[in-house]
């Protein structure tokens, strides 16, 4: 059991505020169609199609890198040509932009010598983004690190993980700070990674695990805890949440960064997200956590009147 899960396991089986019920959870394993099982980036308002193995991957290091934290009120929602996109679609349409307008915003030396009023144009929407000066400075530690240390390219990185996704993850980790996403619960340190597994399971998935994307333990990524997974779990009847967490929740009230309330949203998500794989394993045997995380995410992407909030933190980590 890798650390994100053996820490998360902790913090789910000791949570006070979140559950998980497993009758729920088993309702929805059993109708769970694994035929609509998709990678998330390949239903995004861009094409992929344009860009060389090289631009691809500092495209999505990119993009991983300033994909957090989008919430607010209004919510920053970008406009080009015929779309119109908020969240983490509006941060691909915003490079999008970037890039058709012959920005060298996949060039890691442009990027490190870009101020923050050019990643404000680049990014600019119907209101400011929130979280700018993190993303500016974000931006510039994943620029000036791929240069010192990798060339100015995401594929010399990868080549040092000799092919294996957890090796690749531990890097990523180690190399860019930002990236470290942890937390202290009950004395105990917790991993979650989530910017970090998503973006080796972009790599993967992007280029259908071959190439520079063939990696060998994917199967050891969790899923990843953001804003979006616990809300539609919370939907499905699988994550509940006590009185007094349900009511800030739904009245927006903002759950603070490495709360317990906020860790064990998190944990539990990751949980909720194992126990429907082992579930689906019987007959899908190699279904993927993240295969499961993009199933769940690209479903919020529909939205109801009748949805209940997500909950609303402030924070880098996702």
């Amino acid at each position: 059991m890798n650390k994100v899960l053996k820490t998360t396991k902790f913090v789910m089986e000791n949570s006070d505020f979140v559950r998980i019920n497993h009758e729920h959870l088993l309702t929805f394993s059993k109708k769970f169609n694994a035929n609509k099982v998709k990678h998330w980036l390949s239903v995004a308002p861009f094409d992929f199609a344009n860009l060389n193995e090289e631009e691809k991957l500092h495209f999505v290091f990119i993009l991983n890198a300033l994909s957090f934290c989008y919430w607010g009120e209004p919510k920053w929602t970008v406009k080009y040509e015929d779309a119109k996109c908020d969240g983490a679609w509006g941060m691909i349409l915003a490079l999008n932009r970037a890039i058709k307008k012959n920005k060298k915003i996949l060039n890691f030396s442009y990027c490190s010598k870009l101020s923050k009023t050019e990643l404000v144009n680049i990014l600019k929407g119907n209101t400011e983004i929130p979280l700018l000066e993190e993303r500016w400075k974000i931006l510039q530690e994943l620029s000036k690190t791929m240069l010192t240390h990798f060339n100015g390219k995401a594929s010399a990185l990868i080549s040092l993980s000799h092919g294996d996704a957890q090796n690749l993850l531990a890097l990523i980790v180690k190399v860019f700070p930002s990236f470290s996403d942890t937390a202290t619960y009950k004395g105990r340190k917790i991993y979650f990674y989530k910017r970090a597994q998503l973006l080796v399971a972009d790599i993967y998935q992007l280029f259908n695990g071959q190439g520079v994307g063939t990696l060998k333990n994917v199967n050891y990524l969790t899923a990843c805890a953001d804003y979006k997974l616990p809300q539609i779990l919370r939907k499905l009847q699988i994550l509940e949440y006590t009185k007094e967490l349900a009511e800030k929740v739904d009245t927006k009230i903002e759950i603070f960064h490495n709360s317990r309330e906020e860790i064990e949203i998190r944990a539990n998500t990751i949980w909720a997200v194992e126990f429907i794989k082992n579930i689906i394993k019987s007959k899908h045997p190699k279904i993927n956590s993240f295969e499961i995380n993009d199933y769940l995410w690209l479903a919020t992407q529909k939205k109801f009147t009748n949805d209940k909030p997500y909950h609303r933190t402030r924070t880098i980590a996702y």
